[in-house]
């Protein structure tokens, strides 16, 4: 492999916790070639999460559904020596195919998952995060001890003090399966407003129906919930001592922003590579359980109709591990 490239193009479109697990391998990629220009390509919803990221030159989004051919021109005319694909899917292959370029692609291992999740074959030497697989796409590329990163622009301020001790709330997913119960959040927040804890909900537009809910039910809760405003969501995140949160994007953005975790892992398992990366945390799972995972993305319901992976992660428990986490 050449000692050097004059312009590089990754690539990752979606989804939000996808896109900030790169920033580590962009990081070292930074330092490894720290005279080249690095381009990076995602869809538009999730732009923020590179909008701002110093060692990136130039943002290309590309909108769901929407003709992309003007942005395709634009990457050829850039004339890019390499391209590293780490979504790795059709239409990431479709845009590389007409760049005519050294191409890397992301090895997804998912016939790995698949006897994973189907056949309960774990076939994973060790849990690996999904920032230290990005990395095995180029060759030569070795991660520092830091975490992932999330700039946030000094003009976006937060909307809570830290005088208080709060506690954030993430209780969203996109997936049933992946979601602790709205019940136990509400009465593990009561819990912890108890003992003097204010607790901040976090939520895009998917979870304004459960941030309201919580915020009704839990005392003294603030309801910060925005339509996707990710920027102002990771400033707010930074007032908070910890967040609690499911397998989902605002747990990797809370990690962005070195606020430490606690996650609570019900259908997903962290072989999958994607536990909180480099940052103070604890993920609570029930291993107890055989059918786990059921799947590696979630599901719309409990195949075995118990929910078990759920339900017995009690708000005594979760309230348990946090008292033992923060002593």
């Amino acid at each position: 492999m050449q000692n050097n490239f004059d312009k590089i193009l990754i690539i990752r479109l979606s989804s939000l916790g996808d896109v900030l697990l790169t920033s580590p391998f962009v990081r070292g990629i930074k330092q490894k070639y720290p005279a080249s220009n690095i381009d990076f390509l995602v869809r538009q919803e999730f732009s923020d999460t590179v909008k701002f990221n110093p060692n990136l030159n130039n943002i290309f989004t590309i909108e769901r559904d929407k003709d992309y051919g003007g942005t395709i021109s634009e990457l050829k005319n850039k004339r890019y020596d390499l391209v590293i694909d780490l979504q790795n899917n059709f239409r990431s292959q479709l845009i590389t195919v007409k760049l005519k370029t050294k191409i890397f692609r992301f090895n997804k291992p998912n016939i790995k998952k698949m006897l994973l999740v189907n056949f309960k074959w774990n076939l994973f030497n060790s849990v690996k995060e999904i920032p230290l697989r990005y990395a095995e796409t180029l060759p030569g590329i070795k991660l520092d001890e830091k975490g992932l990163e999330l700039f946030v622009p000094g003009e976006i301020k937060p909307q809570i003090e830290s005088s208080v001790i709060n506690i954030g709330f993430a209780p969203g997913s996109k997936h049933f399966s992946k979601m602790w119960p709205a019940g136990y959040f509400i009465e593990l927040g009561n819990l912890l407003s108890e003992k003097g804890k204010r607790i901040i909900l976090f939520g895009g537009k998917d979870d304004k129906v459960i941030c309201a809910e919580l915020e009704e039910k839990i005392k003294g809760a603030v309801n910060l919930c925005t339509d996707n405003d990710l920027l102002q969501t990771a400033a707010d995140m930074k007032q908070c001592s910890m967040i609690l949160c499911n397998d989902s994007g605002l747990m990797h953005t809370a990690c962005a922003v070195d606020v430490p975790v606690i996650a609570i892992f019900g259908s997903t398992v962290k072989e999958f590579g994607f536990a909180p990366y480099n940052v103070d945390s604890l993920v609570i799972e029930n291993n107890s359980l055989t059918c786990r995972p059921c799947s590696h993305i979630g599901r719309s319901d409990c195949p075995k109709k118990h929910f078990k992976c759920m339900l017995e992660l009690t708000p005594g428990l979760v309230l348990e591990s946090i008292n033992k986490f923060q002593s």
